[in-house]
């Protein structure tokens, strides 16, 4: 394997191999990536690991969390997904993205042992999600670092994450999505999530409705895992919000954080809370000015990102309806005369449902398939927003880059743009917008693939 071109040719070839198999896409065991991991010996064992399940918001709290532990000058290594722009960015390393040698040489490793696996056949298949699981943890153990921030990818219970001993769990939230694989009611949902709880070992526990909160919470009783819920053993005080950022008061117990952050968003402080609250809970304990000074110079990209202010240039990677009303709540925040969208959800989102209060208000939404795989086809996407607002001028642009450099030309200094809906519309965004970018501070708390 030469370059990084040729690693991501075959990781995505691992992709296109699921898309066209027969077999079910949910997984019954962690048979294969178990069996993946002990091939290469066990990199997963060789540092602490903070675990974070959640519908949304994980993948915040997973850099929230990494700039917490990185305050102590240890070195972090961190696995979320999916990425915006480079595969490299799935695996951090003291908050970079990891070097293109070293992730092609880890792969070059692990390669032989996945293309044996392969031929054999059967339950020790391994999946695309096991060999970037396994590679995270090759390349963390060959940099040697000390703790771990690994994010789930979808549920918890069978995520290919979930064969770690973890140090700490962390629970974000919990809201019905990916039904088809996770159950249709949120105590099912709940119960996938919740199996990443551990014996004995604690979980931090975010806001939950009540119904997932029950199943999360006897699930801890039942591991005698102590859990540190959201409101009560830490959370926020003082929350003030505005188009500048908010300010906060953390706490974990007795311990106090003043939070001042350019991020927009007050739903930040919530994540930012749950890492505050896991990482000390980890041991990885940091003075109140510190662990202020690295919550606040966290940076989320792809999240809520305001790339600039004369007009409003606003990327997010917000995919569920809870994740798209807390995006709205922002964009009402920012003075624009007029609100202008860019928009392609992944196939068996609802579209109807996902936009009843986002484009309230908006003038032109252009729709556009940001992936060829995976998004609702442009016209089948128009003709649900014009369903629901007829008002609204809809423009069909099935080329994103195009849907996305038209959308930008057509707005004056004094209107806002926000491209939404996907994590690959989001990623595209970034870089069409790229030369007009003037602020790169960020907020908010989604994901995909393997988000969930």
């Amino acid at each position: 394997m030469r370059d990084l071109a040729e690693a991501a040719r075959y990781l995505e070839g691992l992709i296109n191999i699921e898309r066209g198999s027969k077999e079910p896409t949910h997984r019954l065991s962690l048979e294969a990536i178990s069996h993946l991991l002990a091939c290469i010996d066990h990199p997963e064992r060789r540092f602490a690991v903070l675990h974070i399940a959640g519908s949304k918001g994980k993948g915040s709290t997973a850099l929230f969390a990494e700039s917490l532990l990185r305050a102590r000058r240890q070195k972090v290594g961190t696995f979320t997904s999916p990425h915006l722009v480079s595969w490299t960015e799935r695996f951090r390393i003291d908050g970079h993205a990891v070097d293109e040698a070293l992730l092609v040489s880890e792969l070059a490793t692990l390669i032989p042992h996945v293309e044996e696996m392969r031929r054999n056949g059967g339950p020790c298949t391994p999946s695309f999600f096991d060999v970037t699981t396994a590679l995270a943890f090759a390349i963390f153990a060959r940099v040697g670092v000390r703790y771990a921030v690994v994010e789930v990818g979808l549920g918890g219970r069978l995520d290919s994450t979930n064969v770690v001993a973890p140090g700490v769990t962390c629970i974000t939230s919990i809201e019905l999505e990916h039904t088809d694989r996770l159950g249709t009611t949120l105590a099912a949902i709940a119960g996938e999530k919740a199996g990443i709880i551990k014996p004995g070992v604690p979980v931090v526990v975010g806001e939950l409705p009540d119904e997932a909160s029950a199943v999360v919470f006897r699930r801890a009783r039942e591991a005698r895992a102590p859990a540190l819920r959201f409101g009560l053993d830490f959370g926020v005080r003082g929350l003030r919000s505005d188009p500048m950022g908010v300010r906060a008061e953390l706490y974990h117990g007795a311990f106090r954080v003043a939070y001042r952050s350019p991020l927009l968003g007050a739903h930040n402080t919530h994540n930012a809370a749950l890492a505050l609250a896991a990482t000390r809970t980890l041991g990885a304990e940091s003075t109140a000015e510190a662990s202020g000074r690295a919550l606040a110079e966290t940076q989320l990209p792809g999240r809520i990102e305001l790339l600039s202010q004369s007009p409003y240039v606003v990327v997010d990677s917000a995919h569920t309806r809870a994740s798209l009303e807390a995006l709205r709540a922002v964009l009402e925040t920012l003075p624009a005369r007029e609100r202008d969208f860019v928009l392609s959800f992944s196939s068996g989102k609802d579209p109807r449902a996902l936009c009843a209060s986002l484009l309230v208000g908006a003038r032109n939404v252009t729709v556009t398939r940001a992936d060829p795989h995976r998004s609702i086809p442009p016209q089948e996407l128009s003709r649900a927003i014009a369903g629901v607002f007829p008002d609204c001028e809809v423009r069909v642009e099935a080329d994103p880059r195009r849907a996305l450099r038209l959308a930008r030309e057509a707005i004056s200094a004094q209107d806002l743009l926000c491209a939404t809906g996907s994590v690959y519309l989001a990623g595209l965004a970034r870089g069409v917008f790229a030369g007009t970018r003037q602020s790169a501070r960020v907020g908010s708390s989604h994901s995909v693939r393997g988000e969930g």
